[in-house]
């Protein structure tokens, strides 16, 4: 049983696995004895000595230990790592929710930085980084073979200084940005209520509760408590819960999320080294949306702790997942102190969904995937050649459409894509039309809350039959009843006269 005292932690930086990884045979570990591991000791001493005394410059020792230690733990998996007192102090800062820098989480990948995703509102979200794209030079400095601290640091910085970056997205020439460093002040959860932006004058169609997390932080749960209460109060029909390139975070805070969904069921098992070591963690009694459908987005940029709430909901049937495959994360890292304010940051566990699956460099797949994708309108919604087209054609006189909405309508499509405004500058309304996957999945969750009232409806249809059927066979059992007191009556009556 893993020991309950320790901060689990779901790294932020998932692991990117090769083709050449995946396919490589894992060899069975041979065991050092104590002679053979004291002799390698006294090997590293001897190359630490050396390299001390005949490199051609001054040598930094701290730094040759600190890059001994790194590579020791290094060669673990690509999430162990030494902190130094300075980077366990930076780490503990991010992940309590405010921290100095780009707002940009980023991974090694075969000695090159690749952005896993950009944090929502900072300056790497403003710049138009996106998860995936690749960095190679820093302030000009190429980055590889730079390890992931390094390059952290060199992207940190007072608030208001300026670095340049060169980006390479898949498939274009590498472009040169500059961005200004900010405080990274991370509100994890955002949240709102959708409609129809194509009939958003539709008063009969059901608005929808969207919830956007973009890491799980320390104060996320309650944050997304207080997001579900204000749409709970104006009766939503349904959710539309969004972990695209939601990185992860504490499992903690994974945890209270699935846990806020569901009415009960295990949510997830981590599993250690030794066979003993399992711990499995359960959702309490009452569910906080009272049973509504959700909807999960999720794509190659969600991972980790979004894994873990995406494994949980699919695995206790509570919500459809949507999008595209996640990206594949399933370890838990643990800090331990050192005691001089240096740290270890290692890998202690694997993860399990409910069902009992690894996800471990495969990801979550989603029940119904959806790529993103541009809408291109092929049909108006007002057809050029119907019923109301002939002259004198006879009027609805229970029909509501009004001719503004008509002129409304033609306005919105006379416009076209090459009139577009930088997307960047689009309103959150406009966003919100051109994202494919989140019109998608709030289609599903108008469709599951449809099938839902219809569902209640039948069976409200099918109680009042059987009423109705009870009735008379009620009415016939009176009338019998009051026969046996007639007759009942009248044998006393024939007593008396006795």
């Amino acid at each position: 049983m893993l020991k309950k005292f320790i901060c689990l932690f779901v790294l932020l930086t998932p692991f990117v696995a090769g083709a050449a990884q995946k396919n490589k045979k894992e060899e069975p570990v041979v065991h050092l004895t104590d002679e053979e591991i004291y002799s390698e000791l006294k090997k590293l001493a001897l190359v630490f000595e050396t390299a001390r005394d005949k490199f051609v410059e001054e040598a930094d020792e701290r730094k040759m230990l600190e890059g001994a230690m790194n590579g020791m733990l290094g060669a673990l998996d690509p999430h162990s790592s030494y902190l130094s007192k300075e980077d366990f102090k930076e780490f503990s800062d991010k992940s309590h929710g405010e921290f100095g820098g780009l707002g940009i989480q980023i991974t090694s990948d075969k000695g090159a930085v690749r952005v896993i995703s950009p944090i929502d509102d900072t300056p790497a979200a403003k710049a138009g980084i996106e998860a995936g794209d690749y960095i190679t030079h820093i302030d000009g400095e190429q980055v590889f073979d730079m390890t992931l601290n390094q390059a952290v640091k060199k992207m940190k910085g007072k608030p208001g200084t300026k670095v340049k970056l060169t980006i390479v997205h898949s498939g274009e020439e590498p472009k040169e940005l500059t961005l200004k460093r900010a405080i990274i002040k991370v509100k994890s959860v955002k949240f709102s209520e959708k409609s129809d932006a194509a009939a958003a004058d539709d008063d009969k169609l059901p608005k929808i509760g969207y919830v956007r997390i973009s890491d799980f932080g320390a104060t996320t749960t309650k944050e997304l408590k207080d997001a579900l209460k204000d749409l709970e109060k104006k009766k939503v029909a349904g959710y539309v819960l969004d972990l695209r390139n939601n990185p992860g975070g504490y499992l903690a805070a994974a945890v209270d999320v699935s846990d806020a969904f569901l009415d009960g069921g295990e949510i997830v098992s981590t599993r250690g080294k030794e066979k003993t070591d399992i711990d499995r963690m359960f959702a309490k009694t009452g569910d906080l949306v009272n049973g509504k459908p959700v909807v999960v987005l999720i794509n190659h940029g969600s991972a980790s702790a979004s894994e873990i709430v995406a494994g949980a909901l699919q695995d206790n049937g509570r919500a459809i997942i949507m999008g595209s495959q996640s990206f594949g994360k399933g370890s838990v890292q643990q800090q331990k102190p050192l005691g001089d304010g240096s740290a270890i940051h290692i890998t202690i566990a694997r993860y399990y969904t409910p069902s009992g699956k690894s996800i471990q460099n495969e990801g979550i797949t989603p029940d119904v995937e959806v790529l993103q994708s541009k809408i291109e309108v092929l049909e108006k919604k007002e057809s050029m050649f119907s019923e109301a087209t002939f002259k004198n054609s006879l009027k609805n006189d229970a029909s509501k459409k009004s001719d503004s909405g008509k002129k409304k309508d033609s306005k919105k499509s006379e416009k076209s894509d090459d009139e577009d405004e930088d997307y960047l500058s689009l309103t959150d309304e406009e966003k919100d039309e051109r994202d494919y996957q989140l019109q998608r999945a709030m289609d599903m969750v108008r469709a599951m809350s449809k099938i839902g009232k219809k569902n209640l409806e039948k069976i409200d249809d099918e109680v009042k039959k059987d009423i109705k059927k009870d009735e008379p066979e009620k009415k016939d059992s009176n009338k019998e009843s009051e026969k046996k007191s007639d007759v009942k009556k009248d044998d006393k009556k024939s007593e008396k006269k006795k």
